[in-house]
This record gives structure tokens, C-alpha cells and sequence, in this order.
């Protein structure tokens, strides 16, 4: 399950009316990010049961960072823009399950020893992303870039005006390589609203690739 990352720098205004009530933006150095990430599920099962012919699939998403603070910790959290998967069920139940934004669009992917490459498409809007392996970084650093984008814990979720869901992911840590020969041909205000048009004109202001492991997402709870 490698996961493809690319990070865009952003202006607070862009999702401010976004965010979750209960968490609050959360900045890289100062910095604010959304990131486009295409992985695979595997062996995937929704609420510990496999949907037969929908435990391997692609996962595109495009998602920001967001934080809680509670007595005891603070909790660095996802909050997620669109989720494109190719299999209706799997984003039907996601969305009963978890009232994420998933959307079902035709999908497929590569992965070779060298290369990792997403493609997805609705209608005459085709999208791809794909990189090339470079060097092993290891696992990032304490307070690093890669860490922060790739060690999020907690799942966030807008289920109305004054109601915010909450969920738990787990995961070892991951291993981060860097990449080379970046292909993003990404129409970004087609797929995720004009707001995010100027996104395709943009440099991402990093590209990563993390190796990524099994992982557990446990079933949202209500938080206010």
C-alpha cells in the first residue's frame, strides 16, 4: 500500500469554511497544505467484514490538515476534500459509515520496482499522477515535513453545521522515499470544484512517497 503524495501550499481563506467545528487549521512551520494522495486499499473490510469483489481497489483523495485539543493531547487529524474510489459500493457504505465525500469514478494504477502511478477518470475528465522511486529516507524525523504530512492519527468528519464526527486510525510508522520524474496532469477544478482550479498551475511544494502497512480505521463517533 504505497502511498503517492503531493503537497500544495495554500492560503488559510481556501478552507476556512471547511473545517470541522470542535478542530482548527493546522500548519506545517507555518505553513498550511493540501495534499493529493493515491494509494490501494488491500484486503480492505468495512466494520471488520470483507464486500466480496471490493477488498482491492485504488483511492484517490484530496485532503487538508486539521488538529483538536483536548486535556490530555493535542490530536493532529485528516479532513478530506473528495475521496474517489472505482467501486460504488465501497463508497456508498464509506459515506454511511463515516459521511465521508467519496465518489466513484473509473480507475486504475500501476506499480513496478521503479515506478507508482494513479490514473482516474469521469466522462472526458482524465486525471494521472505517477512518480518514480528514488532513494529510502527512512522513517522522517521528530517535527520534519514528511512527518507531518504522513503521521495523522485522527479522521474528522463535517456531518452538519454544529456536528462533527470523529475517528481513529492506526498504523505503524512509515518508512518516507523521495521521488523523481513527477507526472501530475491533474484538472483540479473539475475534480474538486473551481476553488482548487489554480492547483493544477501550481507547483507542489513536495512530492513523497510513503511505504505504507496495514492499517486500522475504527467507526466515527459523534464529538459535538
Amino acid at each position: 500500500m504505497d502511498l503517492v503524495m503531493a503537497n500544495y501550499e495554500v492560503a488559510p481563506e481556501l478552507l476556512a469554511d471547511r473545517v470541522p467545528p470542535g478542530t482548527a487549521l493546522d500548519f506545517d512551520d507555518g505553513k498550511l497544505f493540501v495534499s493529493l494522495v493515491g494509494f490501494m486499499f488491500l484486503d480492505t473490510r468495512v466494520l471488520g467484514i470483507p464486500v466480496p469483489f471490493h477488498v482491492n481497489f485504488e483511492e484517490v483523495n484530496l485532503r487538508f490538515y486539521v488538529k483538536r485539543e483536548t486535556a490530555e493531547e493535542t490530536r493532529r487529524g485528516v479532513c478530506f476534500v473528495k475521496e474517489i474510489v472505482p467501486r460504488f459500493a465501497i463508497a456508498k457504505v464509506a459515506d454511511l459509515v463515516y459521511g465521508e465525500p467519496y465518489e466513484c469514478w473509473k480507475m486504475s494504477h500501476t506499480r513496478t520496482e521503479k515506478e507508482v502511478s494513479y490514473s482516474w477518470r469521469k466522462g472526458d475528465c482524465a486525471n494521472r499522477f505517477k512518480v518514480e522511486i528514488d532513494r529510502d529516507l527512512g522513517i522522517p524525523a521528530r517535527g520534519s515535513h514528511g512527518e507531518f504530512i504522513i503521521e495523522h492519527y485522527w479522521g474528522y468528519t463535517r456531518r452538519g453545521p454544529n456536528r462533527t464526527d470523529e475517528y481513529k486510525v492506526e498504523h505503524p510508522e512509515w518508512e518516507l522515499f523521495s521521488v523523481k520524474n513527477v507526472e501530475l496532469d491533474v484538472d483540479f477544478g473539475r475534480t474538486y470544484g473551481e476553488k482548487f482550479a489554480f492547483l493544477s498551475d501550481q507547483k507542489p511544494a513536495s512530492v513523497l512517497l510513503a511505504k505504507g502497512s496495514e492499517i486500522a480505521v475504527y467507526k466515527g463517533a459523534k464529538m459535538v
